[in-house]
């Protein structure tokens, strides 16, 4: 178990689910350090020691870097290179008397498609205990060469907070896929991939936060 406070760099991908601007989230954060414990990390997407996990200084958010998440077909991939993915457990530990939620999700990452071959980002969170949210994906067309970045912003009713008092562990699954589709594989390469940014906040996990009621 791994206990990460350094400010972080980037989180990757997921989608729009709503407009809810990110001021119409409790926003008041915890005054204390946040502490996050990398419990599992398992997948093809993050092989040991290409992951890392961050606390941003202001306790607004958390990041998630991948150093080798690339999914690829062609010229030099291997059969199963096609689809990655990475699932991590993690636990935050939060100060006594808050809660918190994910209010906004940021990924971003490069893609070079050729024409005919298709990319697509698919992702999802959830709280153990609680049914998965549902994954949402988001799919590139080749020809395509260029940063990719979505965002998945929750409606606040439908945030998710951690029951209060309790410590349950906060699961990310992402995945990425490259289809070959009409493009010519023996000749040339497709590939999506998660990429390592900056220390931005607005390309990380952000966080709602609320005052849990006095015992």
């Amino acid at each position: 178990m791994r206990k990460l406070m350094a400010v972080g760099a980037a989180v990757m991908a997921f989608i729009a689910m709503s407009t809810t601007p990110a001021n119409a989230w409790p926003t008041v954060p915890p005054p204390d350090k946040i502490i996050i414990d990398v419990v599992t990390v398992n997948g093809s997407g993050c092989r040991p020691g290409t992951t890392a996990v961050a606390v941003s200084p202001d306790n607004m958010a958390f990041t998630v870097t991948y150093s080798d998440f690339l999914a690829q077909v062609g010229v030099g991939a291997k059969p199963t290179d096609f689809r990655k993915n990475c699932q991590l457990n993690l636990l935050v530990h939060v100060p006594q008397g808050f809660t918190y939620a994910v209010a906004q999700t940021d990924y971003r990452g490069f893609a070079h498609l050729e024409d005919g071959a298709s990319g697509e980002e698919k992702a999802n969170y959830y709280f153990q205990g609680h049914s998965q949210t549902t994954a949402m994906s988001h799919k590139l067309q080749g020809p395509f060469e260029n940063n990719w970045q979505n965002t998945d912003v929750n409606d606040v009713a439908q945030l998710v907070y951690m029951p209060c008092g309790e410590l349950r562990s906060f699961n990310i699954n992402t995945e990425l896929r490259v289809n070959a589709g009409t493009s010519d594989t023996t000749k040339t390469t497709s590939f999506m991939t998660m990429d390592s940014t900056d220390a931005n906040i607005s390309t990380t996990y952000h966080f709602s936060w609320k005052q849990c009621p006095a015992a």
